[in-house]
């Protein structure tokens, strides 16, 4: 047996026929609805998470009218982005997504374009792990601090961030059927706890800033100071929205999982963009009508805070109200969290299935028990906490850290849509597809992720401010990987990774799954 390039996902054939068709085994439990798949990828995204994390960003680089319009910008070009990603998810539903389907739409040397794709993917999926566990540790840490007089310096918050990704690794390690639970759960507590906050927040303070300082007022408090750095600064506070707007490919990783993943994956990843994209502008302008005056020294104090909101609510509630919306909004970053490493582990799980990763047979062996893949779960835990050391020095570690996983996870979304484009009206995809707006929605897709990949890769201070505390590494965290990926290429890989690899005939990808369901953990074929 052996794959092609032509798509597979047909709506007349069940979900394991067309994995077999595509060349795997049915390794995975598959118990997700449709639901349960949009879940994952909107609790990733999280705009309990990124919004509040980064809110304090924004509001150094832009206030007000960045928060507010810089949201909507970035969600829309998001939408774009994702809408291109998914016509391509309904024609190959697999685990590994991204990877995957480079190579089958690259029509010369998909081995390359397969390995850079997954490697850049790879090292999204840690970052946005470690900055969404590091942003729960912060927020979770002043919660403790407000509540029971928890220490908050950065050693302490590096112990509770080392204590949530364990939590996450063994929430993932107990099985799906749990963590598809909990994600549910999830969807709803992310949408009622947005709701419960703007409630709060435009009802009860006595004081509100108008609308006019609301979607108008340009406010800047970053070290750029001249007036022409104005709209360098405003496309810089971008990061905030753009970073939230990351793990949508979640739905992807989870196709071998989610029952008719080829229609479900595809909404799914839509879906949780389009009801983020509401959600989070809601939560922002809620924020935001209570904040103090732009330009006076409150303002900038709470701007130089990391937990921002949380200031902007004890100074527009009482300590007690910030408490009570800290703790919904650290609820979530939890299930968030959870969530990511989900999807991490699975995209680690399949990449190491074609052997693209070193020591593959470990990172892709199956506990036979849980039918989740064990070993990548505590591989992901492990790197992401790797990746958030360096809070212990640096003051712009997490801004950093976003930066990486915003790159990295853009790079590896676009890949495929631009191969995609080059193939033209010659590809036949899926059920789920965007028709004659196609060839517009692909290409506006390639040229925003083109423009802010070398953004975030830019300094976010003035260079007169410029030093080892606030240097920004992403551009050295991705300069890694490419010389890693491209070295490991160009030494070894070009010699024997062609792209997907089949697991077996017909025959034998029936034993590996007949050895899951009765025998003890082990390596799958290949």
């Amino acid at each position: 047996m052996a794959t092609t390039g032509v798509p597979t996902g047909d709506a007349g054939l069940d979900d394991v026929a067309q994995l077999h068709a595509l060349g795997y085994a049915q390794e995975l439990r598959r118990r997700m609805g449709g639901f349960s798949n949009f879940a994952v990828s909107f609790t990733i995204i999280s705009v309990l998470s990124g919004c509040l994390t980064l809110y304090y960003y924004g509001m150094n680089y832009g206030g007000p009218v960045d928060l507010v319009w810089g949201w909507i910008i970035v969600g829309g070009m998001t939408l774009i982005v994702g809408l291109g990603m998914a016509e391509i998810a309904s024609a190959y539903p697999t685990a590994g997504g991204l990877y995957y389907w480079a190579a089958k739409l690259a029509p010369d040397n998909p081995g390359v374009w397969s390995w850079f794709t997954g490697w850049f993917n790879l090292l999204g999926q840690v970052a946005i792990t470690a900055g969404i566990d590091y942003g729960f540790a912060t927020f979770f840490t002043l919660f403790l601090n407000l509540t029971l007089n928890f220490p908050d310096t950065i050693g302490w918050i590096l112990v509770v961030y080392a204590g949530a990704l364990i939590a996450h690794g063994t929430l993932n390690t107990v099985g799906v059927r749990l963590v598809s639970f909990l994600s549910d759960v999830s969807a709803w507590w992310h949408m009622l706890g947005v709701l419960i906050i703007a409630v709060v927040l435009f009802a009860i303070p006595s004081h509100h800033a108008s609308l006019s300082t609301i979607f108008t007022k340009f406010q800047n408090v970053s070290s750029y100071t001249t007036l022409h750095a104005a709209f360098y600064v405003f496309i810089l506070g971008l990061l905030m929205a753009q970073y939230t707007f990351t793990g949508y490919d979640a739905s992807a990783h989870m196709s071998e999982e989610t029952h008719g993943a080829n229609l479900s994956a595809p909404r799914g990843l839509v879906a949780s963009i389009g009801i983020s994209l509401v959600a989070g502008w809601i939560l922002i302008i809620a924020i935001t009508s209570v904040i103090p005056t732009p330009g006076t020294a409150a303002y900038a104090t709470i701007a130089s805070n990391g937990a921002a909101p949380v200031l902007i609510w004890e100074n527009a509630l009482s300590r007690v109200g910030a408490e009570l919306l800290l703790l919904i909004a650290v609820c979530a970053q939890f299930y968030c969290g959870m969530a990511s490493v989900t999807a991490n582990s699975r995209m680690l799980y399949a990449f190491s299935r074609d052997g693209a990763v070193p020591g593959h047979r470990h990172w892709h062996r199956i506990n036979a028990r849980t039918r989740t893949p064990t070993n990548s779960i505590w591989f992901c835990v492990v790197f992401a906490f790797i990746l958030a050391v360096p809070s212990l020095w640096s003051s712009v570690a997490y801004a950093a850290v976003t930066s990486i996983a915003t790159i990295g996870l853009y790079i590896a979304y676009v890949l495929p849509t631009f191969l995609r484009r080059r193939q033209g009206t010659a590809w036949q995809g899926g059920p789920w597809s965007l028709g004659r707006w196609s060839p517009v929605v692909g290409w506006l897709g390639v040229v925003w992720v083109a423009f802010i990949s070398v953004l975030f890769m830019l300094p976010a201070v003035g260079l007169s401010s410029l030093n080892h505390d606030t240097f920004n590494y992403a551009p050295i965290a991705v300069g890694v990987v490419l010389v890693f990926a491209g070295g490991y290429w160009l030494l070894s890989a070009r010699k024997w990774f062609h792209g997907p690899k089949v697991q077996g005939s017909e025959e034998e990808l029936k034993q590996i799954e007949q050895q899951l369901r009765g025998g003890p953990s082990v390596p799958s074929a290949g």
